[in-house]
């Protein structure tokens, strides 16, 4: 499953990148604000923990004011380390200002036993060019599957959190 969902992946971002105006690269980090949500018999217990992330990104532009960007990113928060692979697109409301919204998906490298290592949600935010190369960013990722391995009904866990960060675009 996980290497049907690269390949897909890599033959969207192809078919992408052909047609594209322009194509950047770029490194980003930050902060990760992350929370961690059980939910069980109509109980919801939160604990939340401060972290950071590295990754790289490809910045497509589709047309002037819509961007592509997939990203590969790395994400450590206390005893939790996964790679994220957010698929954003941009929406330029100016030259500098920018919506960004998109699905992502996780690997949790250090996954215990009854948790799954598969995550998927959505992200949004916004970000902003300081200058041509560099911007700041922050977005919210809201986790949508259920880290619990065959959990009973209305059991739950799922991972939410808050970035805020720096990048360079080369």
């Amino acid at each position: 499953m996980k290497k049907i969902l690269f390949f897909t992946v890599l033959t969207v971002l192809g078919l992408l990148i052909l047609p594209a105006q322009e194509v950047n690269f770029g490194l980003k980090g930050g902060v990760d604000f992350a929370s961690l949500r059980l939910e069980a018999e109509g109980e919801n217990i939160s604990t939340s923990e401060t972290g950071f992330y590295l990754g790289a990104l490809v910045e497509i532009q589709l047309s002037d004011n819509f961007d592509l960007q997939p990203e590969l990113l790395y994400v450590s928060v206390e005893d939790l380390d996964f790679i994220s692979i957010p698929l954003m697109v941009k929406y330029g409301i100016t030259e500098e200002f920018k919506l960004i919204v998109g699905p992502s998906f996780g690997f949790i490298l250090d996954a215990e036993e009854g948790e799954k290592s598969f995550n998927f949600g959505l992200e949004g935010g916004a970000s902003y060019d300081i200058v041509d190369n560099f911007f700041i960013e922050a977005r919210y990722s809201l986790g949508l599957a259920n880290l619990l391995e065959d959990a009973p009904s209305g059991y739950s866990i799922k991972l939410h959190g808050f970035f805020a960060g720096i990048g360079y675009k080369f």
